[in-house]
């Protein structure tokens, strides 16, 4: 049996940060981080854009602003991000403010989907070089506690320390971890929304400021803006039972002029704290995008603003650029009514946000604007921790967005760094 000092399980930024802190504190001892996929995953591999401003990607239960602001600085002085320009924030937060919601200036850095690529690259040789034993595309399927190993597909690993850090596809996974190692665990929070797609033209806030925070009542935010070489995107999920279905994300290249296509893509989310008797929000998110997956056909679906307004489901004639202004992003979806398929309390908390939003920036809710359902972010594990570096059983972490200790990069990497201090500690 092979033997590690530390087994880290996801190769995304919260098994980074944990790596780095723990081979520049203990350089001799052996570090193993073993990922499913064969390439690195996580929000580095989606647009790369970072946050560096609390609360963003911060869980408050889990966070205080100043434990927050500690760790963000080894985050910054670690990755050394340029930080994006920003002009006219004031105007619209007056603006916002009028309407009783708010804007929040964070710090920024993007790099695009292909610079984020670069980045995964660099640093994956970098812990390479500091003597991390990198196993991408062995999949941890088991975890022994009393034996202190786990099992992969091809083989057994014993442990010192194991921290376990997917993102939030490893929702399923951690919960059978989790299962395994009689970790008590909540799940009644989940993100559930849609996903805008317009010109840059009626989102100018975008020049100013390139992933605008917005905040409304009922629990409402925007996320995840993307703009110039943007892009809607499907991602594949499959519940515990294995049927398929699908969410829509965002992304977007490096700045490129000469390949701008003109457009920006946001997700406006709401956020859903269920109470008993409800056994998991995960779940029922689930069944919500199968919905969707069975009235779009086995695809996601789309609808022009200018049909929802006027009560009517959008048609393939809907997506011609002749018609509507321009073509979208993401072809592969079934036009039809979005007010089927999302329930309507969070229908109408949204579309109030999506009212407020324009006037806040006009021209965002301009006829030709598409609305891309489901949008849901399936983070909301919540593991009874038993001390402050997220420990959850005898020399065992968890840290990441699949853990609930992060929402985003930054957040993700400072909870790694975090773990790593509990995980040095016993070592």
């Amino acid at each position: 049996m092979d033997q590690y000092d530390v087994i880290i399980v996801g190769s995304g930024p919260a098994g980074m940060g944990a790596a780095f802190t723990i081979a520049a504190q203990k350089p001799n001892i052996k570090i193993l981080i073993l990922d499913r996929e064969k390439f690195s995953t996580g929000g580095m591999r989606n647009d790369c854009k970072m946050n560096f401003t609390f609360p963003i990607g911060f869980p408050v239960e889990y966070w205080t602003e100043g434990v927050a602001n500690r760790y963000l600085e080894q985050v910054v002085d670690f990755l050394k991000p340029d930080f994006l320009n920003q002009t006219n924030i004031e105007t619209y937060q007056k603006r916002a403010e009028r309407l009783g919601c708010s804007l929040l200036q964070i710090r920024q850095t993007h790099l695009g989907t292909d610079g984020g690529l670069a980045l995964i690259k660099k640093l994956l040789a970098q812990l390479a070089d500091l003597g991390v034993d990198l196993a991408l595309g062995e999949a941890m399927e088991q975890v022994n506690p009393a034996e202190k190993s786990i099992t992969t597909e091809k083989r057994e690993i014993g442990y010192k320390a194991l921290l376990v850090a997917p993102g939030r596809k490893g929702f399923h996974f951690l919960q059978d971890v989790m299962s395994t190692l009689s970790v008590p665990f909540v799940d009644n929070i989940v993100d559930i929304g849609i996903r805008l797609e317009t010109r840059i033209e009626h989102y100018p806030i975008v020049k100013d400021y390139y992933d605008p925070k917005f905040y409304f009542p009922e629990k409402v935010r925007t996320f995840c803006t993307n703009s110039g070489n943007a892009h809607v995107v499907k991602e594949r999920y499959a519940t515990s039972r294995g049927d398929q279905w699908l969410s829509v994300n965002g992304h977007a290249f490096a700045p490129d002029f000469r390949h701008d296509n003109g457009l920006v893509n946001f997700a406006i989310l709401k956020t859903v704290r269920f109470t008993a008797p409800l056994a998991s929000g995960q779940a029922f998110a689930e069944n919500l995008g199968l919905q969707a997956s069975l009235m779009g056909g086995g695809k996601p679906l789309m609808q022009r603003v200018g049909d929802f307004r006027l009560g009517s489901r959008s048609r393939e004639e809907s997506f011609s650029k002749d018609l509507y202004d321009f073509e979208p992003s993401l072809r592969d979806c079934c036009p039809g009514d979005i007010s089927l398929a999302m329930p309507a309390k969070i229908l109408r908390a949204i579309w109030k946000a999506m009212k407020n939003l324009d006037t806040i920036v006009p021209g965002v809710l301009h006829p030709s604007t598409i609305m891309y359902y489901p949008e849901i972010k399936l983070y909301a594990n919540k593991p009874t921790y038993l001390d402050e570096h997220f420990k959850v059983h005898e020399a065992v972490w968890f840290a990441g967005d699949g853990a609930g200790t992060s929402r985003g990069i930054t957040g993700a990497w400072a909870s790694g760094i975090r773990a790593a201090e509990g995980i040095l500690e016993t070592l």
